[in-house]
């Protein structure tokens, strides 16, 4: 069988770091706040480039805990791309604000800045472009957007980490950036986590504030916040694998790049990279209206394959009651058509060979 990843492989290449990491935890019995959480946040910011990197217990509160320093709430609106996980959206509505989904580019997937110009309203308060399956997003044009409009900047980077437009590392970009540490992402640890950075010292300690129940001390809490810690076992975990970020990329850049070689005139659509950033493959989506026919092929060959995002969430009932009369006609295609292929920085060239014959074989 070829799995979607294989976390355990990378786990036995950096096995006694990593064992040796949890032990000095358990060891130290200091589990929540500790110096590890402390030492990663330090370490964070300076890989990312940022004044201040807030670690959290998943992606998902990284972007409720943005949402809620900058302020957004009931009455506001905030722009984003329906082609994405929920948790995207959700967040938007943790806040009592409305999603406002517009469509993607047919070829990135990301968020389609003509959209987005043509939905800003004087109820719009901010942007939030997902940086998809590891591309970054416009994000020249959405800061001009922003500062046209006096709208607050929020990254989705959490399939982006270790992606760069230019020197700039996604995160780094807007206002704030909201990281996912999910065992598959391309910088995992072993449970859930996330991570806000931002450049505004305001915005850090709202950020500190809020994760930790609305308290700076002790039993005095200030607002109503949330128990969004992230453990010192995975922190220590995280500063293992973080100096490996940048190996992890580039193979995940190879693969990616060898499958493109070995699809070429199978008239599938592979990955497309704008050359604005440096694509770090999160997953590898094609796209090909024989979609079906190709997962058949593979599942009968225990090979792994995974539909991101098969329903669109301006599909999804959760959002009914702001999306009637929504019509998104590339985000639709690209749902029906779209496959993600195994990916992972050490999928053997043997494995790629083996799962694009499949794909070859099922469309010829």
């Amino acid at each position: 069988m070829i799995p979607m990843v294989d976390l355990k492989t990378q786990y036995q290449h950096l096995k006694s770091d990593i064992d040796a990491a949890v032990q000095g935890v358990l060891d130290s019995t200091h589990f929540i706040l500790g110096p590890n959480v402390q030492t990663l946040e330090q370490e964070l910011a300076d890989y990312l480039g940022v004044q201040h990197a807030i670690t959290c217990s998943s992606g998902t509160d990284a972007l409720h805990l943005a949402l809620r320093a900058a302020g957004i709430g009931p009455g506001d609106e905030v722009i984003t791309p329906a082609f994405t996980f929920i948790a995207t959206a959700e967040a938007i509505r943790y806040v009592g604000a409305t999603p406002v989904f517009v469509d993607i580019d047919p070829h990135s997937f990301n968020i389609d800045v003509e959209q987005v110009r043509g939905a800003i309203n004087d109820k719009t308060r901010a942007i939030m472009p997902v940086h998809l399956f590891g591309q970054p997003a416009d994000l020249d044009t959405l800061k001009q957007l922003c500062r046209q409009h006096d709208l607050m900047l929020l990254e989705d980077c959490a399939q982006s980490f270790g992606a760069r437009v230019g020197v700039q590392q996604t995160g780094a970009a807007g206002d704030f950036g909201c990281f996912s540490f999910f065992p598959s992402k391309n910088l995992g640890c072993y449970g859930d986590g996330g991570l806000v950075t931002t450049r505004d010292a305001a915005h850090a300690a709202m950020l500190r504030n809020l994760r930790n129940h609305g308290s700076d001390m002790r039993y005095h809490h200030d607002r109503i916040g949330y128990n969004s810690r992230l453990d010192e076992i995975q922190a220590a975990i995280l500063r293992v694998k973080l100096p490996h970020i940048d190996d992890y990329n580039f193979s995940r850049r190879r693969v990616a790049h060898r499958y493109n070689e070995l699809l070429a005139g199978t008239g599938v659509s592979t990955p497309f990279e704008d050359g604005l950033g440096t694509h770090v493959f999160h997953q590898y989506t094609i796209l090909s209206d024989q979609r079906d026919v190709i997962m058949k092929a593979l599942q009968a060959e225990q090979i792994a394959c995974a539909i991101y995002y098969p329903i669109p969430l301006h599909r999804q009932k959760a959002f009914a009651d702001t999306t009637a009369g929504v019509n998104l006609p590339v985000t639709d295609s690209v749902a029906a058509r779209c496959l993600s292929l195994p990916i992972y920085p050490e999928l053997p060239d043997a494995s790629i060979e083996r799962i694009t014959q499949v794909i070859r074989g099922a469309l010829d």
